[in-house]
């Protein structure tokens, strides 16, 4: 009898989660009939994409974001620059007293620093596939940037204690451009020195997340992602700098307008915390970089686009 009824309490969290979601099913269910067909597609995308095995999109995902795009203040009007869409024709980045070599790589964009041997800023694009394929095999080296002044070499990390950090990652860009783009994600010019925790725990994924389920529930998504460096920053061998900190903003755009999510990740974050713990305003990002990160904004839309801290993490 004791074993019965130790039983039964540990069936009444899965019953109340069947509940819930078939409470949310319905709900949603109601809404969807009284919404025009342009939403009735947007939500058919989404709980499709819901249902697929690979997208990590849980079922209050897809109840959040309905609520985000047709009822929330989260977006912000932001004027187009032709044919490329919003965010796209934004992303970039200078620095005040800092040259930066641009260099244009098949999936992505890096604006690098020949003085800190860093990039200071990587921008890329994610969008929804109907069936994420499997990476190609991982390249097994990276390779210096003939481009760059600085010519970083691989060893300039080994026994330094600091992995090689992509800004632009491999998998988002080898599911979205093949091998050639993947190879081109592990040149020199797009790493940066990361903690082994930071890099396998919160920063892949926010990067997991921009390539499958942001992609999923968002049709498309942009990241920029970069360093946030001291004063007097550490070097490991051959100049290059030690950031204190990572930061990535994501940007998303429905029907004109544009939200963001932006995170500063220190060195020494724990790989469990909360990723909401590191949300922050582009202001902030700006303030700890010195970049002007979306320098063709409208000042009157700059200065709301930039100032917002995301309401929680999407």
């Amino acid at each position: 009898m004791s074993a019965r009824r130790s039983a039964r309490p540990r069936s009444r969290p899965l019953k109340l989660v069947l509940w819930f979601n078939l409470a949310l099913l319905l709900a949603l269910g109601g809404w969807y009939v009284a919404q025009p067909a342009s939403r009735q597609a947007e939500v058919r995308m989404l709980v499709e994409n819901y249902l697929a095995r690979n997208k990590r999109i849980e079922l209050l995902d897809v109840v959040r974001d309905i609520w985000t795009l047709y009822y929330s203040d989260q977006f912000v009007a932001v004027p187009p620059r032709g044919a490329g869409g919003h965010a796209a024709l934004y992303a970039g980045g200078a620095r005040a007293n800092l040259p930066l070599r641009v260099l244009a790589n098949s999936g992505y964009v890096v604006g690098y620093s020949d003085t800190l041997r860093n990039p200071l800023w990587a921008a890329y694009r994610v969008w929804d596939l109907p069936r994420i394929p499997e990476p190609p095999p991982r390249p097994d080296r990276f390779s210096v940037d003939l481009r760059t002044v600085a010519r970083v070499e691989p060893s300039a990390y080994s026994g330094s204690g600091y992995d090689r950090g992509h800004l632009a990652p491999n998998y988002a860009i080898a599911t979205r451009f093949g091998p050639g783009g993947q190879e081109e994600t592990f040149l020199m010019s797009n790493i940066v020195p990361q903690r082994h925790a930071l890099n396998a725990g919160l920063w892949k994924d926010l990067e997991l997340r921009a390539a499958t389920s942001y992609a999923a529930r968002f049709r498309e998504v942009w990241v920029m992602a970069g360093p946030v460096f001291g004063k007097r920053p550490q070097r490991l061998r051959g100049g290059v700098a030690v950031p204190e900190a990572c930061w990535m903003v994501m940007l998303d755009e429905h029907e004109g307008r544009v939200r963001t999510q932006a995170f500063v990740i220190p060195q020494d974050a724990p790989a469990d915390a909360p990723l909401s713990r590191y949300l922050v305003s582009i202001d902030r990002i700006e303030e700890l970089t010195e970049l002007d990160l979306f320098p063709d904004l409208p000042d009157t839309v700059e200065a709301v686009f930039e100032a917002r801290v995301a309401a929680r993490v999407w």
